[in-house]
């Protein structure tokens, strides 16, 4: 009798486990949501503090002692304004579909939602002078909203409830709009005080943990990076990275600023206050930690980034400013690479030379003086730096930019890098990562480009065809699944494969220059693109 028993006790335990994890569970779900009727009766009062803690509500989690800030506060701040904003799309809806009962309910709620997080906010920090006028006017637009909405139930009149829609409509769009800014500002005031600490301490700790908040706030979208960047985060955090004090925070200030700089409000900041020299004295000091290095290469990568149309118009402004810095950075930068004791540190140098050489030619004389060609490409053949298509993707973008100056051929030759560019044009993923996938095949549309402007050279085109290119080019078009289906991959072998022949028209045979080489590009791209694997 001893086996059911302990069965029965056993099962008591789990379902006594899984009815707290649901009370737990419910009790997390409720520090952020607020039962309409129970905050009508209340008038949107606190339930209670915590005589402990002065000014820290218990329920709603804004609060805060002094000038403590937490991610906490900030990411409870956020989801709550996610509830009351979720209110008011769903009122948005109903309002359109004409369900007068649950319009209704709805401004009910969404009101409650606002008074609420407005009574708890200010309590927690007191409402700054400049953001009460926009509280005030909130809270009647949404009275006026919960109370037109109230007209409207009793109401059969098409024409009136047509008048009224239009006019909630109205009304209800203000709201969104008020709620948005009194949430900006409200969001601003914490960062304030984040960046107060940064200016103010001289506390490793609290600079630290202030860093720490800014650099999570960053991951939660570029409209928060903006209000950063906007009250001085980046100004604050590269004064830090200019005192020889605070060296060990550099790499985590670094990040943050790299993470601020997604926006051009971020870019701006760096250049007002001369960043890009900050940047250029890191990456040179070699006595500075490969860590801080890295990351303020991370900082060059991110506002040169060509793939961001906005960074790259605000760079393209700043072009001066680099240009000063150009040389001592691309210096820096490929002996980073050079020394690199891992993967991570070796892409961002890597990232942030592809990004230069986008952006300026020079850098790209640059590199070829300091011997890049054959760093990059030792640097391939040792795995502890380059172990991802990632990695690849960054070491091809170089040298595709580089193949457009004559002297690259004779480097590539000398390090054997032709053979390096067949390996790349076999990259495959991993995985089914859907990104591992996409930069498997930028390696190997790269890599065929490189192939094609070097291979204006004779000699590069003869050891081309020697380790047997064209017989991988060909199968890159003509099989879909060597190139994961990639148009752009088809179009640069396609490319790739004609520049050879036209050097070597013995190296493609005859079927092959009929339907690769002999039709005009467009038509052998069609014909290769629509193409079953069965016809390999």
């Amino acid at each position: 009798m001893a086996l059911p028993h302990n069965s029965s006790l056993s099962t008591a335990k789990r379902m006594h486990a899984i009815q707290v994890d649901s009370v737990q569970r419910w009790m997390e779900d409720l520090r952020h949501m607020t039962e309409v009727e129970c905050m009508c009766v209340l008038q949107s009062k606190p339930i209670g503090v915590d005589e402990d803690c002065p000014g820290e509500l218990i329920v709603s989690g804004l609060g805060a002692t002094g000038d403590h800030v937490t991610r906490d506060n900030l990411q409870t701040l956020l989801k709550r304004a996610l509830v009351v904003s979720t209110e008011l799309g769903k009122m948005f809806h109903r309002l359109e579909k004409g369900r007068w009962l649950r319009v209704h309910g709805t401004a009910v709620r969404a009101n409650c939602h606002v008074r609420s997080l407005v009574h708890e906010y200010s309590c927690a920090r007191g409402t700054p002078a400049h953001m009460q006028k926009y509280e005030t006017a909130l809270l009647e637009k949404c009275m006026e909203l919960t109370v037109i909405t109230e007209r409207c139930l009793h109401a059969d009149d098409e024409y009136f409830l047509k008048s009224m829609k239009e006019a909630i409509h109205e009304i209800l769009t203000d709201v969104s709009d008020s709620f948005s800014q009194m949430i900006d500002m409200a969001l601003a005031n914490e960062i304030q005080i984040l960046i107060r600490q940064l200016e103010e301490s001289d506390n490793l700790f609290t600079i630290e943990n202030a860093i720490s908040n800014l650099l999570s706030l960053t991951q939660d979208g570029p409209q928060l990076c903006s209000i950063i960047a906007k009250e001085g985060g980046v100004v604050a955090l590269l004064k830090i990275c200019r005192q020889d004090c605070f060296s060990c925070l550099y790499a985590q200030a670094l990040r943050t600023v790299a993470s601020i700089c997604c926006v051009e409000e971020g870019i701006n900041q760096l250049e007002k206050v001369d960043g890009i020299l900050c940047l250029a004295d890191i990456l040179t000091d070699e006595a500075c930690a490969e860590a801080a290095r890295a990351e303020a290469a991370a900082v060059v990568a991110q506002i040169t980034s060509p793939q961001d149309t906005s960074t790259q118009h605000t760079a393209t402004q700043n072009l001066a400013s680099f240009l000063e810095s150009m040389q001592d950075i691309v210096t820096s930068l490929i002996k980073l690479c050079e020394s690199a004791s891992c993967g991570e540190v070796f892409l961002l140098a890597s990232a942030a030379l592809a990004n230069i050489t986008f952006f300026d030619s020079m850098a790209c004389e640059i590199l070829l003086q300091l011997n890049a060609v054959h760093i990059l490409l030792q640097a391939c053949r040792d795995r502890q730096r380059v172990d991802t298509p990632y990695s690849k993707d960054q070491v091809v973008t170089i040298l595709a930019n580089l193949s457009v100056l004559e002297q690259s051929a004779s480097d590539v030759l000398h390090e054997n890098g032709i053979e390096r560019l067949l390996l790349l044009l076999g990259e495959k993923p991993s995985s089914s990562n859907p990104s591992e996938g996409a930069a498997c095949e930028r390696v190997q549309q790269k890599a065929a480009v490189t192939l094609a402007r070097l291979s204006k050279d004779p000699d590069v085109a003869q050891a081309a065809i020697d380790l047997q290119a064209v017989p991988r080019l060909i199968e890159l078009c003509r099989s879909p699944a060597e190139r994961n289906s990639s148009d752009s991959v088809l179009v640069a072998c396609l490319a790739a494969l004609r520049r050879l022949a036209t050097g070597c028209p013995e190296s493609i045979s005859p079927s092959d220059h009929q339907q690769l080489i002999k039709p005009r590009l467009v038509d052998s791209f069609l014909l290769c693109s629509n193409m079953e694997e069965s016809f390999v």
